[in-house]
């Protein structure tokens, strides 16, 4: 939908209106399009620092790509680094299914590149090894703005292995013990790469690009999974423990109590038998 345009000068009020306010027509019509004039300054600038911002992007769009290349290099070397990191995004983890996530651990690589003009769009890339579930080693999604502004997309073709489409397979499910199974057909995180919509904006991709894509560690290490109280969320949160640390807490804890209880109970046997001694000498000394 256009919005139609300003007027070129701005209405004049009714004279009633000046009148009760103690100020003639023409000095209120005067200042009335002074201020105009002034906000259309305004507005110029908004629009001059709109063009300069995206120049900055670009240019430190163009001086990360070196670094971004680094840490990819360094990422490849961690195992199930990005099947991590979006189980451990609250938003992309509520997308996934078991089978996704399987899925998502041949997944070596992600990338983010924005079009030389940031206002065209970007793409985002995911690179996979071999795997028992689809023949691509790269499926890419692209977002583009159509000639009227809105929101376009494009994606590759995923050619599924027989059998192992995760869009379009049914999965059975038991309920109960003793009751029929039941067929449903699951949502996969998979079928984002079919979905075309041309309205809008796309709020997986717009995740990946502005939360995942500029620091993807803060996600493998958990700490992008704060609630608005700043409390984790354990269930989605991968945690990696140290056995020995937990063994050696429990050695330290275990001798404490027991250590404590037994010098307590040594003290009191020890102060009752020191009464009785003394109750008995009084004893005696009375009788003589």
């Amino acid at each position: 939908m256009k919005m139609t345009e300003a007027p070129a000068k701005v209405a004049k009020l009714d004279n009633e209106n000046n009148k009760e306010d103690g100020m003639g027509d023409n000095e209120h019509q005067d200042l009335v399009e002074q201020i105009d004039s002034i906000q259309g300054q305004i507005d110029g600038l908004n629009e001059q620092a709109s063009e300069e911002i995206l120049q900055v992007e670009q240019k430190y769009n163009n001086l990360r790509k070196p670094f971004f290349g680094k840490r990819a290099d360094l990422i490849k070397k961690i195992p199930k680094f990005w099947v991590t990191v979006f189980v451990n995004h609250p938003q992309i983890s509520a997308l996934l299914d078991e089978e996704d996530e399987e899925a998502l651990h041949y997944l070596q690589s992600v990338e983010v590149e924005e079009f030389e003009d940031i206002k065209s769009g970007y793409r985002i890339r995911f690179h996979f090894s071999d795997n028992p579930y689809f023949e691509n080693d790269l499926i890419c999604k692209e977002f583009m703005l159509s000639e009227n502004g809105e929101q376009t997309c494009k994606s590759t073709n995923i050619r599924w292995k027989e059998n192992m489409d995760l869009t379009t397979r049914q999965a059975e499910t038991a309920t109960k013990a003793g009751q029929k199974r039941q067929h449903e057909e699951p949502e996969s995180f998979f079928s984002w790469f079919n979905d075309q919509s041309e309205v809008g904006t796309d709020e997986v991709g717009e995740l990946i690009k502005d939360e995942i894509w500029p620091n993807p560690l803060q996600f493998f290490l958990g700490g992008g999974n704060d609630t608005e109280e700043g409390e984790e969320d354990d269930e989605n949160v991968v945690l990696i423990e140290d056995e020995d640390d937990d063994d050696d807490d429990d050695d330290d804890e275990e001798p404490d109590e027991g250590d404590f209880e037994g010098e307590d109970d040594d003290e009191e046997f020890d102060d009752e038998e020191g009464d009785e001694d003394e109750d008995g000498a009084e004893e005696e000394e009375g009788n003589e």
